[in-house]
């Protein structure tokens, strides 16, 4: 087992997979240029099993177009090679420039939720420190927000599964609102394969193909739905009361939403029959063990955090959070979303997800960080927001980019690709050439996850270790290098901005000390000895976390919730449409999510020649009946757009999607981009952008109406 220092050194390195947030354990052994991956036996999230992702994500590792040097804008427009000190001296100087004309909100960075918790720390100390900007924010923000907020809002902590991924083991009955791990994370249907699956989703997945019971609702109807499914617990006596009663507050405020969702309304808004929705509530509130657990497809909406509250109220009126064999939970996307959002790149917080807005918190924070509270900014632009002010008179004229690729992964595309190409200067830190790095400025070559050193945070709460098994190709710099080359050019000092992953870990346990998520008790030492510690997991009396410390908290809420009261919340909420409804000009709803193969924006993904012959390019699904309609064909290319412009993509024809929806995978450049027909309503709440409907037409390619 390789370790921090020894890199490169030894053949053999046991690390976590770079893709989503199961974060299965592997074991890399060879060289660069031939390294291969195995999965560990042992490690319990994948049990000796990996994705087709997992097993070829060495293959990343030699993308023929990895970036090995610097680049710089030259007169002529194209990027040229250039020293990493002229580079960083350009870099530091424009800043320093833009700053000292337009203020420091003149500058702003986006982070990403793959990035490390430590890199995640660095970054937003960056930010509010070495930069004094407020605008910072992470396309986490597109992931996971709305499921944050309203698991905040009900139970006083946002963590995305609050018990270990094998207590789903166990399970009756398991409810899937809006997800699709038999596509986006394969190694947990293992975990799923004792229970019966209710499957709600517009279209049939993988997953809903092995479901016991497949709900398909019409896009953007999934709060109607959870609310006609709340109606039905009452009115057919489900509800545990005892368990309103002793754990929960707020009941009949909800319940007051509710009463007008009787089944036949539910079916009249959604498309799901009557029957089928008493059927789903049936077996949930009577199995033994149950569970609910929503994804992206109830998240990515204008209304998302309410449509996640109402599967909460569902899951606390049948009694199932907190309870050791049944619960609610939240699938996190990205490879650390869950420590991404914790420590410090979002809008609003700090790290342990304290508050910007609280003057204890930024107290704790900036002693820690040896500033003047006063001196740190207050919260920022949301991450859509941030991307949409760019270049204007009020917004930022400089953008950092740190493990995102906008130009794909944002909605309306091809919007905020203007604003980015208006900036004054665009820096983007990456290892392969995205569609984002291709209009910067500057591009920084920085390491990969086999180079690396550092902590990922899996959707269980549970802190990993990321170890490194090759050294960065001659050339490239790690991130937490470039950020500290960079602090120390802006006038801070060297040790303000260490580049040891292991000494920014320890400053990290102390600025989230005593915080909701508290990583104080957690050291490298005990995760390289295989303790298996979940947040919260504060420090003991030596302050250290060494020896006996602290176990963890694998299971939060077994015995009260994180409000002051030790209750659960119900949050009171109504359904409304989506931000616009298919019409006669865009009669179709147009949804968007991923496939197989890919992942994400596809910068990493479409780089690997198995997935490429996998999923080589851009479909968009559709109903028999609606090819027919729009004189379409298997295997034609087609135009899917909305009043906020168009995809072309190759038709493929399936009985999967209903016949009043089509589908677009959203991994694929240039034209192919789905986020070209996705608009930017977004969630009051979370500020998530309604990813997952629009409304569109589709045409032949060239065609127009």
């Amino acid at each position: 087992m390789s370790g921090e220092g020894r890199a490169g050194r030894q053949r053999e390195s046991t690390t976590h997979c770079p893709y989503c947030a199961l974060q299965c354990s592997t074991v890399l052994s060879g060289e660069r240029g031939g390294v291969a991956v195995r999965p560990s036996a042992d490690f319990p999230v994948n049990r000796g099993g990996l994705c087709q992702k997992g097993w070829t994500a060495p293959s990343v590792l030699a993308a023929p177009d990895r970036l090995l040097t610097p680049l710089v804008r030259a007169a002529d427009g194209t990027l040229a090679p250039a020293g990493w000190d002229e580079a960083l001296d350009l870099v530091a100087g424009r800043l320093r420039e833009i700053r000292a004309r337009h203020g420091a909100d003149a500058v702003a960075v986006f982070g990403g939720g793959g990035l490390t918790n430590e890199k995640a720390y660095t970054l937003g100390k960056f930010a509010r420190v070495a930069l004094g900007t407020s605008q910072i924010d992470y396309n986490g923000r597109f992931c996971m927000s709305s499921a944050a907020a309203a698991t905040t809002a009900a139970f006083g902590l946002d963590r995305g599964l609050p018990f270990p991924v094998t207590d789903l083991d166990g399970a009756d009955v398991i409810l899937l609102a809006g997800a699709n791990p038999a596509e986006t994370m394969p190694p947990l249907m293992r975990h799923l394969e004792g229970a019966d699956l209710v499957v709600i989703d517009p279209r049939r997945t993988r997953t809903a193909e092995r479901a016991a019971l497949h709900l398909r609702p019409a896009p953007g109807t999934d709060l109607a739905l959870a609310l006609g499914l709340l109606h039905l617990a009452v009115t057919e006596g489900l509800v545990d009361q005892e368990y309103v009663d002793t754990r929960t507050a707020g009941f009949d405020a909800a319940w007051e939403h509710c009463t007008a969702w009787w089944p036949e309304r539910v079916e009249e808004v959604t498309g799901v029959p009557a029957d089928e929705l008493r059927t789903a509530v049936r077996m949930l509130g009577g199995a033994r063990r149950a569970y609910v657990l929503t994804g992206r497809g109830a998240e990515q909406h204008s209304k998302g955090s309410d449509t996640v509250a109402a599967f909460v109220n569902l899951a606390l009126a049948l009694g199932l959070p907190g309870r050791d064999g049944s619960g609610f939970g939240t699938l996190t996307g990205q490879g650390n979303g869950q420590g991404g959002r914790e420590m410090g790149q979002k809008a609003d917080q700090l790290p342990g997800y304290r508050s910007l807005a609280d003057p204890a918190d930024r107290a704790h924070v900036a002693a820690v960080w040896g500033v003047d509270a006063k001196t740190l900014p207050g919260p920022g632009r949301s991450a859509y927001e941030l991307l949409d002010a760019l270049g204007t008179g009020a917004g930022p004229r400089a953008l950092m980019v740190f493990g995102a690729n906008p130009v794909v992964s944002a909605p309306r595309a091809a919007h905020v690709t203007e604003r980015l190409r208006s900036l004054d200067l665009l820096v983007v830190a990456d290892f392969v050439p995205s569609e984002t790095a291709a209009l910067a400025d500057v591009v920084l070559p920085v390491a990969q996850w086999a180079e690396e050193e550092g902590t990922l945070t899996s959707l269980e709460g549970r802190v990993l270790r990321r170890r490194a098994h090759l050294t960065p190709p001659p050339g490239v710099r790690t991130d937490l290098e470039v950020l500290h080359a960079l602090a120390v050019r802006l006038g801070q000092s060297a040790g303000g901005f260490p580049v040891r992953p292991r000494e920014v870990f320890d400053e990290l346990r102390r600025a989230s000390a005593g915080a909701r998520a508290d990583y104080s008790g957690i050291s490298y030492a005990r995760l390289d000895a295989g303790e298996a510690l979940h947040w919260p997991c504060p420090a003991g009396a030596d302050g250290n976390g060494a020896g006996d410390g602290h176990p963890g908290t694998p299971r939060v809420f077994l015995d009260r919730f994180a409000h002051p009261d030790g209750r659960a919340r119900f949050t009171p909420v109504d359904h409304r449409p989506p931000a616009r409804e298919p019409d006669a000009a865009f009669p179709l709803y147009g949804t968007t999510g991923r496939v197989l193969a890919q992942y994400q924006s596809g910068a990493q993904t479409r780089r690997v020649p198995e997935l490429v012959a996998a999923a080589p390019e851009v479909i968009v699904e559709m109903h028999p009946d609606t090819a027919r309609r729009f004189g379409l064909a298997e295997g034609s290319m087609a135009e899917v757009g909305s009043v906020h412009g168009t995809t072309r993509a190759r038709v493929r024809v399936t009985r999967a999607v209903r016949p009043d929806t089509v589908f677009v995978p959203f991994h694929f450049p240039g034209a192919g981009r789905a986020n070209l027909f996705t608009g930017d309503a977004l969630d009051p709440r979370s500020r998530m952008p309604e990813f997952k409907v629009s409304a569109v037409r589709v045409t032949p390619a060239g065609e127009r109406p």
